[in-house]
Parts: C-alpha cells; structure tokens; sequence
C-alpha cells in the first residue's frame, strides 16, 4: 500500500510541476498543440460522419428487415451481369404456394409482385406511387407496416379478389387534401379499386432516394389482373422468428427451391436467398475504404504533431537542465524525473485533444446539415485515448534523457 501511495504521490507532483512548466511557456505550449488539435479534429469529423452515415444508412435499409429473407431470381450486388440473373426463370405465385406448404419455420411468408412510378387518378388529381405491388395479407408481418387510417388487406380480401388497396400517405395527401379517402375509389390503369387503408408516415428509404409514403399495396391476383402479372416474376419475403435461425432457415428454403426448381445436382442454383445483411457489407466495405485513406491522413497528421512535442520536450529538457539537477541533488529519483516529462507531454497532448474535440463538435453540426453525423461518447474517449498515446510515444524520449542526466554535469549547466 505504501508502495502504491508513493506512486500516486509522485505522479500528483510530477502533474503539478509539468502544469507549472507549461504556464511559464503559454504561447510554446499553445504553438506545440496545434498537430495534435488538427489529427484530433481530424479523427473525430471522421469518425462522427462514418458513425452517423452508418445510423441513417441502417435506417434507410430498415424497411427491409434484419430478419426476413427474399428469395427472388436477382441476386442483390451478385457481382454479375445483370443479363445474367435477367435470363434465370422468374419466381411464380405457384413456387410461393408450394415453398409455403413445405417450409417448417417461419414467422410470416408472402409474395412481392412489384410495379414502378404509376400514375394514380381520383377525379382530376393525379399522384405517382414510388412503388407499387401485390402482395397477402401477411405481408403487414413481414413489413410491419400500419395503417393510420382504416385497415390493411386481410384473408377475405384475398379469397374474393376485392379490388382494394391500402396508400401511403403522400398518395393520400395528394388526391384526398381535404377528404377521408377510405372507401374512395381511385383509379390505377384506369381500372377502379377501392382505398381501405391509409398507412402512418414512413420517410424516405435508400438515403432518401425512395419515398416509402408513395407506395400502394392490394392484393395480389388484383395486381396482377390490373398489370398481367402472371408474366412477371416476383419475390418471396420469408420472415424468421428467431434470428439466430435464419441460416438454417435460408438453407430449409435453398433444398426446397431447388426441389420446386428442378434445379440438378451439383448445378449452381438458380435463384437467390437475400438479406439486409447483404447491404451492410457491401456498405462497410465501401465505407472501410474511405476510413482507411482517412486514418492514413490522421496517422500523418498526429506523427507531424508528436515529432513537434518530441522536438519542444528536447528544447524543455535542455532547458531545464540545471532545474533537473537541482531536484536530483535533493533526492529526486529517476523515475520521478521521467514521469515529471512524461506528464508535460501528454498533457500537451490531452489539452490538444479538448481543443480539438471544442472544434470538432460544433464542426459535425455545420456538416449534418449535409451529411448525417453523430458523436458518440466512444468517439470522445478515442480521441482522448489518442491523444493520451501521442503524449506518451513523444515524451518518452525526452523523458529519458531528462531521467539520465548526472547531477553533478547538469548542475554545472549554464
């Protein structure tokens, strides 16, 4: 204990001369800061941009959903050609039937039959739908999406073939601004269906590139009379209850889809089984790049800064070195000289580090307003943890020289 006490009482007074030292030199200790307040900055506006792009990214993407699989003929960043997947047989309602009938696990299944910016008429309004498609009523499962107003698709809807949809609310904004538009007819293809539902605020998906409040849903043997969806090809939207299983339900629906494909042995299959997942390593790849050149930048940006500290705390030891020679004579040992210069360097380094954090913060409110940005307290504690490093890899050298000075020598330094 009284080992330990010495050390914390030594490490106290060694913080207090060095926080003397640098008061004597104001302006040196300002001037030295400056590479490691710009490495700080640096590290920290990255960090805040790759943290916030992630956020709104997962956010965009939510839409998908982290536990549901879609088995469809194109597979997402497959790294192929697109006439590739194209020439694959499209996916059919009669595989969804049967794909549901055999699989063992699942929370939720339901086809996707999609359709593009279609234009959507009541009386003399007009809207187009981001997206348009047929689906079950299990779809609001899988999606988890809500209607605001009247209701969702359900099992009668389906076995009679009603010509219902549900709408976002940009759709509802723009051909019902001052009218409920349940029970309204709307006209899609100039065929009419009926409103059921209107859905709660969504946002925008994909960065803002798909707005999620433009879409229509309705059942889909309705969509595929309106569009002749027999002929096209659609996806199958799985979505598992426990996902800590969702690979071994992804291989469950792979050996069935072969079988309802009559996909050879030993040939590739000839469909797909996606995930969100796919998304986000195709985003921290991307994103890792630009990480990388960005700590390369840092890494030069804090080593010009320490090379600075290392060269001021030679010029301080030197300086001091009848000072040092001093406290030798009185008994100072040399550990407590080496932790005297080690604490002047990292807290050069530490005051550094708050400045560029008090730059940094208000720095990643300017760029939010263009980028998503966000500072985590794990990104305070790295930079003052970086900053703490840089203090003692540039002050131990110094520190050394300063420990190993002989008394006698320094004290007749003039």
């Amino acid at each position: 204990m009284k080992k330990i006490g010495r050390i914390i009482l030594d490490t106290k007074e060694g913080i207090l001369i060095s926080l003397r030292a640098l008061s004597v030199n104001k302006m040196r200790a300002i001037l030295t800061t400056l590479g490691i307040v710009i490495g700080i900055v640096a590290v920290t506006t990255m960090a805040t941009a790759i943290v916030g792009l992630k956020q709104a990214f997962i956010q965009s993407i939510s839409s998908i959903g982290q536990n549901v699989l879609y088995v469809d003929k194109f597979e997402w960043f497959g790294g192929k050609d697109w006439r590739f997947y194209r020439n694959r047989k499209n996916i059919t309602y009669d595989q969804y039937l049967k794909l549901k009938k055999t699989l063992s696990s699942y929370e939720a299944i339901a086809p996707i039959q999609p359709t593009f910016g279609r234009t959507i008429k009541y009386k003399d309004r007009t809207a187009t739908s981001s997206f348009l498609y047929g689906t079950t009523d299990q779809y609001i499962n899988i999606s988890e999406v809500v209607p605001a107003k009247g209701r969702f698709i359900n099992e009668m809807d389906m076995r009679s073939n009603h010509r219902v949809c549900v709408i976002g609310k940009d759709i509802a904004d723009a051909l019902f601004p001052h009218e409920n538009p349940i029970n309204k007819e709307i006209k899609i293809k100039n065929m009419p269906v009926r409103v059921i539902g209107v859905l709660e605020k969504q946002g925008s998906g994909f960065f803002g590139t798909i707005s999620l409040d433009a879409q229509i849903i309705m059942p889909i043997k309705v969509f595929q009379k309106i569009f002749g969806g027999r002929r096209r090809g659609l996806q199958i939207a799985v979505k598992v209850a426990d996902e800590s299983q969702i690979e071994d339900t992804r291989d469950e629906i792979d050996a069935i889809m072969r079988t309802i494909r009559k996909v050879p042995p030993g040939k590739p299959d000839d469909f797909a089984i996606n995930r969100q997942q796919v998304f986000e390593d195709v985003y921290d790849k991307t994103v890792g790049i630009i990480a990388i050149a960005g700590i390369v930048i840092t890494a030069l940006s804090l080593f010009v800064g320490a090379i600075g500290i290392m060269n001021i705390m030679f010029v301080s030891v030197t300086e001091r070195t009848r000072e040092i020679g001093i406290r030798k004579a009185i008994g100072a040992k040399t550990h407590e000289i080496l932790l005297q210069f080690l604490s002047e360097a990292t807290i050069i380094c530490l005051i550094g580090g708050l400045i560029g954090l008090a730059i940094s913060f208000p720095l990643s409110l300017l760029i939010n307003q263009f980028l998503p940005t966000s500072m985590p307290f794990e990104v305070v504690l790295l930079a003052l943890l970086i900053s703490f490093v840089v203090g003692i890899i540039s002050g131990i050298l110094p520190a050394k020289k300063a420990a190993k000075l002989n008394p006698v020598e320094a004290l007749r330094y003039e």
